[in-house]
């Protein structure tokens, strides 16, 4: 089994894929492999509304980016999508790709488990993750959930290993993401145990 995680940061290793990195060594752990892809810092085609996509069953656009996420929906089991908080959304280059990929290409992604994860420097984080998860509620995708909604906090590169209870939040959502694959795979209903006494970690001290 295999989780594609997509980090919708310019920062290619910034606080976005720190966050997603450790969902994805949870998910490892948990014998499920994983591959995180960055959006990177090149403009991202919008969708135009030109309606092609229903003939070509694809974007009439060939760039790479939307080319390689694609081909890795195709084999992935489940799906995790992280971004940047800016202005209370997701990033907007994340957001013009998801928008052709989900109109284009949700047969791909039905009923494999999804979820979001929203960075932030101080708020507009849940109204971010909301955003990320509607793609999912309208694509069939089972949306998996955390200990907490999955958020984390960190402005400057690294800060966001502060956040112990974010960070903790990540690693829960792996376990449970891992938890749904097998369960889909096998049919087994064991209810998964917690693993870690639960971290609160508060900003004001």
């Amino acid at each position: 089994m295999k989780v594609l995680l997509i980090n919708g940061s310019p920062r290619k290793e910034g606080n976005t894929f720190t966050a997603l990195s450790e969902t994805a060594k949870a998910l490892e752990a948990e014998g499920i492999k994983t591959k995180i892809i960055s959006i990177g810092t090149k403009a991202v085609q919008g969708c135009t509304a030109c309606l092609k996509c229903y003939e070509l069953g694809r974007c009439v656009f060939q760039d790479e980016l939307y080319n390689n996420v694609l081909e890795n929906v195709k084999e992935a089991d489940g799906l995790i999508i992280g971004s940047p908080v800016y202005y209370a959304g997701p990033n907007g280059s994340l957001c013009a790709l998801l928008d052709r990929l989900f109109y284009s290409s949700s047969e791909y992604m039905q009923y494999k488990p999804a979820a979001s994860i929203a960075v932030c420097r101080r708020g507009g984080a849940s109204t971010a993750f909301d955003r990320l998860n509607k793609y999912f509620t309208i694509a069939s995708m089972p949306v998996v959930s955390s200990q907490y909604w999955n958020i984390a906090y960190g402005c400057q590169p690294n800060e966001v290993l502060q956040d112990a209870e974010g960070l903790q939040t990540m690693r829960t959502l792996g376990r449970n993401m891992a938890w749904l694959l097998k369960n889909l795979k096998s049919g087994n209903k064991a209810v998964p145990e917690a693993e870690e006494v639960w971290q609160r970690t508060n900003f004001i001290r």
